[in-house]
């Protein structure tokens, strides 16, 4: 029988964790962190992103701890925001969630995620599977796998993502 132990979000918020975790009505969650594919795909994806800041108006953060509830905190693997922040927590919504799949992430969980996300104001989730090469958008309008490219809207974001993963196989065997 499992036992959880209750943390007071205040411990939460004064601990610091490697790698970070999240925090779920009081229980400190360990998060899923995948091998190569899952570091190859994260840095290739926040080069994309980083290398466009200027042009697009976004400012881009690998691991950023995300407020989506009083008592519920997310670290999404990449956050994409379209101002600046101050602070080591984001208590407004970003632009853009990334989740990169690890082999160990189960659909439940992820599920949760991402309705906290929608629930938050997240205009734009991508889900990025490394191993199986495919990814999905979720956003107001619902889930659809993204068969060609990621997008987002306002600003317009278009990320090819073969392009993506032919890069990772240069990168990661």
């Amino acid at each position: 029988m499992r036992v959880e132990t209750r943390v007071p979000v205040e411990e939460y918020l004064a601990s610091t964790y490697e790698p970070d975790r999240e925090y779920l009505d009081g229980e400190i969650v360990e998060r899923n962190i995948g091998g190569s594919d899952h570091a190859g795909l994260q840095g290739l994806l926040l080069g994309w992103l980083f290398s466009r800041r200027k042009e697009l108006g976004i400012h881009v953060f690998p691991e950023l701890r995300i407020q989506v509830t009083p008592t519920r905190f997310h670290v999404p693997d990449i956050a994409v925001i379209t101002r600046k922040i101050s602070g080591r927590i984001l208590r407004e919504a970003p632009f853009i969630c990334v989740e990169i799949l690890s082999p160990e992430d189960r659909a439940g969980r992820l599920e949760s995620k991402i309705d906290d996300y929608l629930n938050f104001g997240v205009a734009h989730i991508w889900v990025i599977d490394p191993l199986r090469r495919c990814a999905w958008m979720f956003g107001r309008d619902g889930k659809r796998e993204a068969v060609t490219i990621l997008t987002a809207v306002e600003p317009t974001i278009e990320l090819p993502i073969a392009d993506l993963f032919r890069e990772l196989d240069e990168t990661v065997e």
